[in-house]
């Protein structure tokens, strides 16, 4: 399916636009992930997932995570930026996580950094040129409310219809 979704993608040009949503029932509870690609030939592609017991923070990671890794097979304009409304995700992946690395994954106050593993799988997939950008959450951006539509569809286990096209 991945090698299919690969193929089918790279016949779109390059991806113009992403966008990516973390959301919990309950925090910790059940929750999902949403992600979009824009591409330019107006293509969009769509893509979500469910945890059964996380937080809404370890949903928003793996959100950008996996688009990561989907970004990283595909030809991506120059100026690509990746829009999320989580704070958490754009200050500890273009900020906190220098400090972190530095201290051996330890918080300025000396604790152990939460949800470790998905930090260190985001610092591994980074792709040059690729950037986070803030869009503020539920204030009529289309591509976050889809995402945001994705991801609680996913967290409560509604079945959404996700865009594929071809």
């Amino acid at each position: 399916m991945a090698g299919y979704f690969f193929k089918m993608i790279k016949a779109h040009g390059r991806v113009i636009a992403a966008a990516t949503d973390g959301a919990c029932s309950g925090n910790p509870g059940p929750g999902g992930w949403g992600a979009l690609l824009r591409f330019e030939d107006g293509t969009v592609q769509e893509f979500g997932g469910y945890e059964a017991q996380t937080t809404n923070n370890r949903m928003e990671l793996q959100a950008a995570l996996e688009l990561f890794r989907k970004l990283e097979k595909l030809d991506r304009h120059p100026k690509l930026s990746i829009r999320t409304d989580s704070k958490y995700l754009i200050d500890g992946f273009e900020t906190w996580i220098k400090g972190w690395k530095k201290k051996g994954w330890k918080t300025a106050s000396g604790k152990a950094v939460l949800n470790q593993d998905l930090w260190k799988a985001l610092d591994d997939s980074r792709l040059a040129n690729v950037t986070l950008e803030y869009v503020k959450g539920h204030s009529g951006d289309p591509d976050n409310e889809r995402v945001d539509d994705i991801a609680v569809s996913f967290a409560k286990k509604i079945a959404i219809k996700l865009q594929c096209d071809h």
